[in-house]
């Protein structure tokens, strides 16, 4: 095998230990557990910086469930067993010093002791009802404080991912990341918040219970294993409906952002009925497994209302005796019978949230795969720091390069561009002209000693630092929401008023600009909808030239350019142009005449290289490309 075949293999081996990936594992299905205990200390991280404030609400929980655990010792030990019946026999429960409390109250303030009870019972509901309220907006900053950065994370770790990345997965799937996962996050937080404030009182509530009767607390306890089992019954019944669910709106969302963006072609199609079919039919299956969890939802309420009922009548049966025979007070009676929702109730709400646990621990699942996701762009341990004015030469060495297991699209592909001059990349659809481009900014990974810039591979400048030297124009151009100027500067503070007004003329964008009713400062719809096609591409020349690049590229950047506005733009490309390397992917034949040299591509492989008139007398694929594209333009 020879030297240059063995290289070949290599690299071609080498490309493909790169593009290698199994994107079908970003949407394989996850383990839905009911509650992952890595997963939830590992979001509890994000509320790291805000400790101070979880700590707050945690103690204000603690007040709170103080104060609502006397709120039923004033009714059952103060106002029965001290005031109404002071002569009750049997044991009582203990008052925690609310009866020499209310009696001071009622002697300094010369009011009856009932009067005073009266007052101290609604001192502690607006004290446990203020607590309560503060703990959950404490709760709920601290939640949305921390799911803040966890989004702008997730944010710049899917702005870190490779173009490869989102040439495979489904944009609707990542958005649901971002937006429907996040918002369920904080639903976690805030519900495990809500079962703070339940299991707090329900250990208050037991203690008390156990000091008063040992028998009745058992009778009441019964409940407690009954709700647990219901518990985990419904728990197993939900576990695989929130999968469904999880996966019914990612599809609903997926079909919602695909239908959006190709809008045009839905409706130069026809196909509104047929999509609103489609998406009725996505529609109703969500619906179908939504109603089911209600259903579940709805039984398993009534069933724990029930058990509450239950308890509390099994409270007055069995502690009905214990007053009659003197074993306890009625005070006491009537205190256990107002504790036991605090006992049921914490089971019940853990219930309750499992509805919020399988979405949350789903969507935590989905954010932190998302996260973890280690597709990177590759960069250069050691950059090599570019000098401020690169001359510009381009050199592709015997490039192999392939997106996905399969036929490689670039095959050998070599060819040098001096510093200044202006090359034309010309080939049937699929020859691999816009490859070329994406490897130069390298959008995407690829074996080293490939693809040089004066003469530095690449892949050994940081990517950020070599795309700054690179002027890209597309044929399809992106418009941001905002002004006019945003869209020429991108808010880029280098980049001055006069600079972005100076490019525009340049380019002949400013006629239309002052134009528009508020010049520069116009704010331009979504997607630029409110600019022909011919002035978002003006508007794409500005931004370009504003950056000052060594290289520009124009990727079929005149293709949906009328003739009026490419006259318009000539004189502007010759200008921007001079003086600068220039790679021109085009059809039209006064773009190309003008260039140094073309470039002709074939099935991934240079088959031709030269002048405009040394191809056209070649009479090669060329020439042949020449005669069927441009015949009208030469007659």
């Amino acid at each position: 095998m020879s030297e240059a075949t063995e290289r070949q293999a290599e690299a071609s081996k080498r490309g493909n230990e790169i593009v290698a990936r199994d994107y079908s594992a970003f949407d394989a299905e996850l383990t839905h557990q009911a509650f992952n205990f890595r997963l939830f200390v590992r979001l509890l991280g994000w509320l790291r910086p805000y400790r101070v404030t979880v700590l707050v609400s945690i103690l204000l929980v603690l007040g709170g469930a103080v104060a609502g655990v006397m709120m039923p010792v004033m009714t059952g030990r103060v106002a029965i067993d001290s005031i109404l019946l002071p002569a009750s026999s049997g044991a009582q429960a203990p008052d925690y010093g609310l009866v020499d409390l209310n009696q001071w109250l009622a002697s300094s303030a010369g009011i009856e002791p009932l009067t005073a009870a009266t007052i101290l019972y609604v001192l502690l509901v607006v004290l446990n009802a203020l607590l309560m309220l503060a703990h959950r907006l404490t709760l709920a900053s601290a939640a949305l404080k921390a799911l803040r950065d966890l989004r702008l994370d997730l944010f710049r770790s899917l702005e870190a991912k490779p173009a490869s990345f989102f040439d495979h997965v489904a944009i609707g799937r990542v958005m649901t990341r971002v937006t429907n996962d996040i918002e369920n996050l904080f639903m976690l937080i805030s519900g495990f918040g809500m079962l703070a404030g339940e299991f707090v009182p329900f250990v208050l509530a037991l203690g008390l219970m156990l000091m008063m009767s040992v028998e009745v607390t058992g009778v009441v306890l019964i409940a407690v294993p009954l709700a647990a089992i219901a518990t985990v019954l419904f728990r197993r019944a939900m576990r695989d409906i929130f999968r469904l669910i999880r996966n019914s709106v990612s599809a609903l969302n997926q079909y919602m952002q695909e239908n959006l963006v190709g809008m045009e072609v839905v409706q130069l199609s026809g196909r509104q009925d047929q999509n609103a079919r489609e998406y009725g039919d996505l529609n109703r299956d969500n619906r179908y497994q939504e109603y089911r969890a209600i259903n579940y939802e709805v039984i398993y309420d009534a069933f724990n209302n029930s058990l509450i009922g239950a308890a509390s009548a099994a409270v007055v049966w069995f502690g009905g005796g214990e007053v009659i025979q003197e074993e306890i007070s009625l005070g006491s009676m009537v205190l256990f019978t107002q504790l036991v929702a605090m006992l049921v109730m914490p089971v019940v709400a853990l219930g309750q949230q499992f509805n919020t646990l399988f979405r949350s621990m789903a969507s935590g699942e989905r954010i932190f795969q998302a996260l973890d996701w280690d597709e990177r762009q590759k960069e250069p341990s050691e950059p090599v720091a570019l000098p401020d004015r690169l001359d510009g030469r381009v050199e592709f060495r015997d490039v192999h390069f392939r997106y996905v297991q399969s036929d490689p699209v670039l095959k050998g592909v070599s060819f040098e561009i001096p510093a200044g001059h202006k090359l034309a990349i010309v080939g049937p659809t699929g020859s691999g002209k816009s490859t070329i481009i994406r490897l130069l900014a390298r959008f995407y990974d690829f074996a080293d000693d490939q693809v040089f810039l004066d003469g530095i591979d690449v892949n050994r400048i940081a990517s950020a630092d070599l795309r700054r030297r690179l002027g890209i124009v597309l044929q399809d151009f992106h418009v941001f929401s905002g002004t006019v100027l945003d869209n020429i500067t991108l808010n880029d503070m280098t980049i001055s008023r006069e600079r972005a007004v100076w490019a525009a003329k340049m380019v002949n964008a400013d006629g239309f600009i002052s134009e528009l009713p508020d010049g520069y400062d116009t704010r331009l719809s979504e997607r630029g909808q409110n600019l022909s096609q011919g002035q978002r591409q003006l508007l794409a020349f500005a931004r370009v030239l504003a950056r000052d690049p060594e290289i520009l590229v124009l990727d079929e950047a005149t293709a949906s350019i009328d003739t009026a506005t490419e006259i318009l733009i000539q004189d502007a490309l010759r200008r921007l142009t001079e003086g600068r390397t220039s790679i021109i992917i085009a059809h039209r034949l006064q773009t190309i005449q003008e260039c140094d040299s073309v470039l002709v591509l074939h099935h991934g492989q240079v088959e031709e290289h030269g002048s405009h008139e040394e191809l056209l007398a070649a009479k090669g694929i060329y020439y042949t490309l020449h005669e069927l594209q441009f015949q009208d333009v030469s007659e």
